[in-house]
This record gives structure tokens, C-alpha cells and sequence, in this order.
């Protein structure tokens, strides 16, 4: 019952967002049904039932092949490149901001000033009134590209949070970071385009996402505050046992992202039941929510999460990445059997240990290392997640240490 209430689910979101916007052909289909209804055994009601129907079944054949044309449209084609990063500089206002570009994995946008500045500085959270919506060139291509996004997964247009701020050592002194409301289809409809080539067969038109809505007007990637896309707010951490064990997930060929790769301890999105507090209590809420779901770890097994960095995932719309470290009062032995939710379980192929030393990673780090030495399984099949996560977990444990009291604790 499970699978079959959550392809139901999958079906019914796909089925409203695409029905929300061709309503006209459901209402003349509409139309027609009505017609068949009412033809009853009277001479004038079957006459009228008849002329309806008619009027139906060609208003009808018009709007499918109207629909078809417009659907027939556009052309899509992945773009295999990497983000060009050499020629999109970062937003002025990040200090000291720089490109990752981890080969087969993706690009990110780092600072190491701005993670520093999350270890010491609180940021209050305000949420914005209005949710997000499609900006118009969006919304116009919205119904072609959610198949092609879906291939063939369950997708749940789930609510989320999107981000229109940034957490920077500047904003600081009781300035908010402002929130939005949105929805998991409108990030697949703007943030999910980067990587794909849109062009109209009739006018030979391209649109191409990082050109027209990542830069701004200077050549500039776009600050979170000026982007128009969904900008979901990813949040990800790595959880220690007693024992020195790093939890990662395998992740099912069923996931929207980082497919079949090895996953940080608990991953995914902010949601709407995350808020409260600042953004510290509202980052750590997602990640410990995340952790639990896709682990089976109690909430009464965690010690504390810190969250120590933040990323901008360019491959995905430069959608805002946080990264946190967790800290469990229990052993690899305790956990291991541990099952995920029941909501995760057709996403979570398998949770594995593998033996870190983050002070040693940090420490070859701090040495001008790109990443540290990790175990093989995670070089090769860690996604983008997994590996700033560690990166950014290592910097802090090595930085700071376990012991520091300028950490901003739960």
C-alpha cells in the first residue's frame, strides 16, 4: 500500500500543476462529458444534448491540437558543460568567495569567511508574506519541463522554503534573512534549468538559464536576494558516533539529485515546519529532521548539530546550500539495523560507516588542500553534498575545536 499511496501522491501533484496551467483543454473535455450526460430520451434534449456535444468534441479537437503544437514547441537539450565559472564572477558582496569545481560532481560557491561567520554570528529569520511564484518566461515552459525533470521518478510537490537573503559578515547587528514559501515543482521549473538548453522550433529562440536569470545586468552570478528563481534552501550534515564512525547514505535511482551517489548523514530541503527561531534553530531543525528520516537515528541519540558552512550548488541554479556536523551519543554498533522512515525508504538504498578523521582533513585543509584524503568509496561515489559537507565539517573541527566557546551552540 505503501508504493501505490506514494505513486498516487507522485501522479495527483504532477497531474494538478500541469492541469493548473492548461485548464482550457480539461474544460472543454469538461464540456464535452456534460453533453453525453444529458442526452436524455426527450426530442429537444437530444437535439441540444447532440449540438452540444458537437460544439464540445470540436472545441475540444482544437484545444488538444493547440496543446500539441505548443507542447511540440520547444526543444530541450542537456547542457554537458560544467558551470562556466571562470567567466561568471562571484557576487561582489561575498568576502573572499571562490569557485570548487570537484570534476564529474559539480561547482560550488565557497567562502571561508562566510562559514567563520556562521560559527560566531546569530542571523535573525523573517519570512516573507507573498510565497514564490514563476517569473512569466518561467511559468511559459513549466508544463514541458516537469516530465523531462521526472524521468520516470516519484516527484512530490512538497512544501519548502526558499531563500532571498544571505547569511554574510556584513548583514549582521539584528538585520533578518528573509525566507520564502514555496514549492519543491517551482525549483524543478527554474533552479533544475541550469542545466538544460531551451529553444522554440518556430523562432529559433534559446534560453538559456545561466546567461538570462544567474547573472545580473554587471556579469555577476546573482545574490540570493536578487535571484527570481525558487532558490530552495538545501540543508545537509554529517553525523559522528562515539566511535568515530561518519554515517552517509547511499541514495536510490529514485532521487532528484545525486542519483545513486553516497549522500551525507541526513539531506534534502527546508520545510515550512522547520521555522521557528533563527536561522541557526531553523537550519539545524531541517537537518536534524533529515538525519532522522533517512537514518533511523533518535532524536534523543543526537548531542547537538552545529552548523558549520554554506555553499551555493552552481549546477543547480546556485541554489543556497547549509552544512552541518552532528554529534551522536551512540556507537556504530547501536545504529546498526536502523531502518529509515517509512516516507524515505524508496530513496534511501542503504546507510554505510565509514571511518573519518575530520581534525586530519581539516588539517591537510588548512594546508592548501582542495579536499582532504577520504576513504576510496566516498572519492568515488561521494556527491557534491557529501564532500562540502566533510569539507566543511573538517575546517571547522580543526579550526575551532571541540572545545571553543565562540561556537553558536543549539
Amino acid at each position: 500500500m505503501g508504493k501505490l499511496t506514494h505513486r498516487a501522491r507522485a501522479k495527483a501533484d504532477y497531474l494538478w500543476f500541469i492541469g493548473s496551467r492548461e485548464w482550457p483543454v480539461f474544460v472543454s473535455a469538461l464540456g464535452v462529458l456534460l453533453g453525453l450526460v444529458t442526452l436524455v430520451p426527450s426530442a429537444v434534449g437530444i437535439v441540444l444534448s447532440v449540438v452540444a456535444l458537437a460544439l464540445g468534441v470540436l472545441t475540444l479537437v482544437r484545444d488538444v491540437r493547440m496543446l500539441r503544437g505548443r507542447w511540440a514547441a520547444y526543444e530541450f537539450a542537456t547542457i554537458a558543460a560544467p558551470f562556466p565559472h571562470a567567466d561568471v564572477p562571484p557576487p561582489a558582496g561575498y568576502p573572499a568567495a571562490r569557485y570548487l569545481d570537484l570534476p564529474g560532481r559539480g561547482t560550488a560557491l565557497v567562502s571561508d569567511q562566510i562559514d567563520r561567520t556562521l560559527w560566531t554570528q546569530r542571523f535573525p529569520v523573517e519570512v516573507a508574506p507573498e510565497p514564490y511564484r514563476l517569473p512569466a518566461e518561467l511559468k511559459a515552459t513549466a508544463p514541458y519541463v516537469l516530465p523531462l525533470r521526472a524521468h520516470g521518478r516519484l516527484l512530490f510537490n512538497g512544501r519548502v522554503l526558499g531563500m532571498r537573503g544571505e547569511p554574510l559578515p556584513s548583514v549582521g547587528h539584528g538585520a533578518p534573512v528573509r525566507l520564502q514559501r514555496t514549492r519543491f515543482f517551482d525549483a524543478q521549473c527554474s533552479n533544475e534549468l541550469a542545466t538544460l538548453r531551451i529553444a522554440r522550433r518556430d523562432t529559433d529562440q534559446v534560453f538559456d538559464l545561466r546567461r538570462h536569470l544567474m547573472v545580473d545586468t554587471a556579469g555577476r552570478l546573482r545574490t540570493l536576494a536578487e535571484s527570481r528563481l525558487a532558490d530552495i534552501v538545501g540543508v545537509s550534515t554529517v553525523a559522528v558516533t562515539t566511535d568515530g564512525f561518519v554515517l552517509v547514505v547511499l541514495q536510490s535511482h529514485r532521487n532528484s539529485a545525486s542519483q545513486s551517489l553516497l549522500a551525507p548523514s541526513g539531506s534534502g530541503s527546508l520545510e515550512p515546519r522547520d521555522l521557528g527561531g533563527d536561522l541557526h534553530e531553523v537550519v539545524r531543525a531541517g537537518m536534524e529532521r533529515e538525519l532522522c528520516e533517512e537514518t533511523g537515528v533518535g532524536r534523543d541519540e543526537i548531542r547537538r548539530t552545529t552548523v558549520v558552512g554554506f555553499a551555493r550548488w552552481m549546477d543547480r541554479g546556485a541554489k543556497p546550500e547549509f552544512f552541518g556536523l552532528t554529534e551522536l551519543s551512540v556507537g556504530k554498533q547501536d545504529l546498526l539495523g536502523r531502518r529509515p522512515s517509512r516516507s524515505e525508504r524508496q530513496f534511501t538504498a542503504a546507510v554505510r560507516f565509514e571511518e573519518i578523521d575530520l581534525a586530519a582533513c581539516g588539517r591537510e585543509l588548512a594546508a592548501g588542500a582542495e579536499l582532504p584524503s577520504l576513504p576510496a568509496l566516498v572519492e568515488q561515489s561521494g556527491s557534491l553534498p557529501l564532500l562540502l559537507a566533510l569539507r566543511a565539517a573538517a575546517l571547522w573541527t580543526v579550526r575551532t575545536g571541540l572545545e571553543e566557546d565562540d561556537r553558536v551552540h543549539p
